[in-house]
């Protein structure tokens, strides 16, 4: 008896072993899903009704928002997200007078709508193919620096094609199986974005980061915008002429709420996800994530430190610490379930099956028997080292967690080094179809930071740079640490002398030469040349070996496409993407299971009248009374807070529409379980699960809680959840 009990359970893991190596990855391309049984599954339209080639179809009503998803839900531009996809814009439109963080903002009418800085929103025209043009540029005998040039060229030139169809249009190529195919993606691109509401950090925010990541979940992660074009309809900056944008498509509110079981789906941008990786690739990842979670818990250490101190400081670096935290939990996530998953052997696993399957045929073997090998030797060798120093250097001018004026210092100075050459020439960033979104990137940037607490944290960074006993001291600091009182004495002199501080200085060198700017014989513009003298040298090596690298990848990829009969979706690349499945919850561990739906008295319960678990007096009043309105679920007995379901998505796909069979929204998209950040390499069925915040949530707080009826009137819902 035990010994059949045994065999059984071998075949059983074994079942389960093979369904999780090959499992379905979701987020595919929209052209994909006639692959995908869809009607079968539960979907009760016309796959085609959600997409068409030329644009058309309910996936035009989801916008890019650079970094995360939004969704049309109104003819009149109205925009649902996540409040911690707004973040930024909140955090860059406050002040200790106006902390729309901590309070939230409400606009009666559309007059009283604050822009949302720094935000753009991409509408999704068209999309094809374009590998046959690509690989058209590239020629027999060519280095791997000739490909990437060939490769980088024949992009923007599609991109410049694209983008002279009309005054507003952008335009992107982007690669797929590691470059076994090129698609170019053309964009509406509307940059006059404004705040409509957001609810108070005590809703938006709940939990923090102690329940960031984690089920269950009570947060009221949503937010309002609206996007404005000219009065002729065209995408331009911000004017008080501009009026709302006319979607051609817009999602309308389910007038049934979800339960246990039920079907959805999601259209979104993710960000990038990895699940197409070799083990040699993972193990190099999982380097990576460890060094990553070191830094990030020195920065964090800092900026909080830094915060405590001034109520100014703490506002200017919400999103940054927030952003830092963030990574944080994720990374540990990942490198816990890599471990608990055994995910190196089994990815080697996949790795040996697929040299087996190469070596059944002679054909196959040439091709991909010895690519895996390949790509671990080079890995193995300079690539490494290489990587590391020219990461640590880049990311002390990285947007967003750089030091903040030598970020704006390089910038200024790659912009004149740049524009002396012709734009299809430049390195992408710095081309003139970018040069709105880098002068919005300096004037910005002076509300994310503090000028004492930037100069502090310059000398963190150049101290921890200079103290790699790894590698020689980079040539740009050794006259800085060498001279007396070394990089506290070289930042305290650089930040009194500099007149970097201003943004209006800092947007009137931009049209300046290198020669000129370099006269001016500020400490910090110095520095920056000096730095990109360096970082010029290793961009040239970094372009060079990541395309012997992708000129590896490519041939994996191919290989594995072959195998699985082409049913394998690309890595994510924040272009838009499907997935779906049904309402489900899940077991994290014995004697363990988590139901798939949270309500309102769970939020209650949490209260301990400090953030992250403070409930405003309001809404515990709302639920004492039972003043549910039209949003509470029967079956509940209360309102729903938020729900799990079995999609997969990652990092931009943060305020993507969850929508029902019918493609109604039912939830907006707005974190993974802790179980299932293992996803972004590899998805594990039973674990993998998507928390959305419930529709029904939603409307509940803006209509009983903040008075914001006249948004359930305008998106047209009066049906009952």
């Amino acid at each position: 008896m035990k010994t059949q009990l045994f065999t059984r359970f071998l075949f059983i893991f074994f079942l389960l072993l093979q369904s999780s190596a090959f499992a379905d990855e979701g987020m595919w391309m929209p052209h994909q899903m006639q692959m995908l049984n869809l009607q079968a599954e539960g979907l009760e339209m016309d796959p085609a009704d959600l997409y068409q080639p030329d644009g058309s179809g309910l996936m035009s009503a989801v916008v890019d928002l650079g970094g995360g998803t939004a969704s049309f839900v109104s003819d009149n531009g109205l925009l649902f997200t996540n409040h911690h996809v707004a973040f930024g814009a909140l955090q860059r439109a406050s002040d200790p007078e106006h902390n729309y963080l901590q309070n939230g903002f409400l606009a009666q009418t559309t007059a009283e709508e604050i822009q949302a800085p720094g935000s753009t929103a991409g509408v999704l025209l068209s999309y094809r193919e374009v590998t046959e043009r690509i690989f058209a540029a590239l020629k027999e005998g060519m280095s791997p620096l000739e490909r990437y040039h060939a490769i980088d060229l024949a992009k923007k030139k599609l991109v410049r094609e694209a983008e002279a169809g009309g005054p507003d249009l952008f335009a992107e190529v982007a690669s797929m199986y590691a470059g076994n195919q090129y698609y170019l993606f053309v964009y509406k691109q509307i940059k006059d974005i404004r705040i409509v509401y957001a609810p108070p950090q005590d809703l938006g925010n709940f939990g923090g980061e102690i329940d960031n990541w984690m089920w269950p979940r009570h947060t009221c992660d949503f937010t309002f915008l609206r996007a404005y074009v000219s009065p002729e309809g065209v995408g331009v900056e911000y004017s008080p002429e501009n009026v709302p944008y006319r979607p051609k498509e817009y999602f309308r509110i389910a007038e049934t709420g979800l339960k246990d079981g039920d079907f959805t789906f999601i259209m979104g941008y993710p960000g990038k996800t990895y699940r197409n990786y070799s083990a040699p690739e993972l193990q190099f990842d999982i380097e990576k994530l460890e060094k990553s979670i070191q830094n990030r818990l020195e920065y964090i250490a800092f900026f909080e430190e830094a915060s405590q101190r001034n109520k100014a400081v703490e506002i200017k670096y919400a999103n940054t610490l927030r952003g830092l935290l963030n990574g944080l939990k994720n990374y540990r996530g990942k490198l816990e379930g890599f471990a608990k998953a055994d995910l190196v052997n089994k990815k080697k696993e996949i790795d040996r099956k697929f040299s087996e399957w190469a070596n059944k045929e002679n054909s196959r073997a040439r091709l991909y028997s010895s690519i895996g090998e390949g790509i671990d030797n080079f890995l193995a060798s300079e690539y490494k080292d290489f990587h590391w120093k020219e990461s640590e250097i880049t990311s002390l001018t990285a947007y967003g967690y750089g030091a903040a004026l030598l970020t704006q210092a390089h910038l200024i100075v790659r912009m004149a080094l740049e524009g002396q050459k012709p734009d299809l020439e430049r390195e992408e960033r710095y081309q003139e179809r970018n040069r709105p979104k880098l002068l919005s990137a300096i004037k910005l940037a002076e509300r994310s930071y503090d000028l004492a607490v930037d100069k502090d944290y310059t000398i963190l960074r150049l101290q921890k740079l200079a103290g790699l006993s790894k590698y020689e001291t980079p040539q740009f600091l050794k006259a800085i640490v060498s001279r007396p009182g070394g990089i506290p004495s070289w930042a305290e002199t650089a930040f009194q002398t500099t007149k970097l501080t201003g943004s209006d200085y800092r947007l009137s060198l931009v049209e300046k030469t290198p020669a000129e700017l370099k006269a001016l014989n500020d400490p910090l513009l110095d520095f920056a040349f000096a730095l990109e003298e360096e970082m010029a040298v290793l961009r040239k090596k970094k372009h060079m070996m990541a395309q012997q690298l992708e000129d590896l990848k490519k041939i994996y990829i191919k290989g594995m496409l072959e195998m699985r009969n082409n049913r394998m979706a690309p890595d994510a690349n924040s272009t838009i993407r499907f997935t779906s499945g049904p309402v489900k919850g899940y077991s994290p561990r014995d004697a363990v299971y988590y139901q798939p739906f949270t309500t309102l008295q769970g939020l209650i319960e949490k209260d301990t009248g400090e953030f992250p678990f403070r409930v405003p007096e309001k809404l515990k009043t709302l639920h004492r009374e039972k003043d549910f309105g039209n949003y509470a679920a029967p079956e509940l007995g209360d309102v729903p807070a938020c729900f799990l379901n079995t999609t997969n998505v990652t990092g931009g796909n943060s305020g993507s529409p969850t929508l029902n069979a019918r493609g109604e929204i039912v939830g907006i998209v707005f974190d993974m379980t802790y179980e299932s950040v293992i996803g972004d390499y590899y998805i594990i069925p039973e674990f993998q699960r998507v928390i959305n915040v419930d529709i029904r949530y939603v409307l509940f707080v803006a209509e009983k809680f903040s008075g914001a009826a006249y948004l359930i009137k305008e998106i047209g819902w009066g049906g009952r959840l």
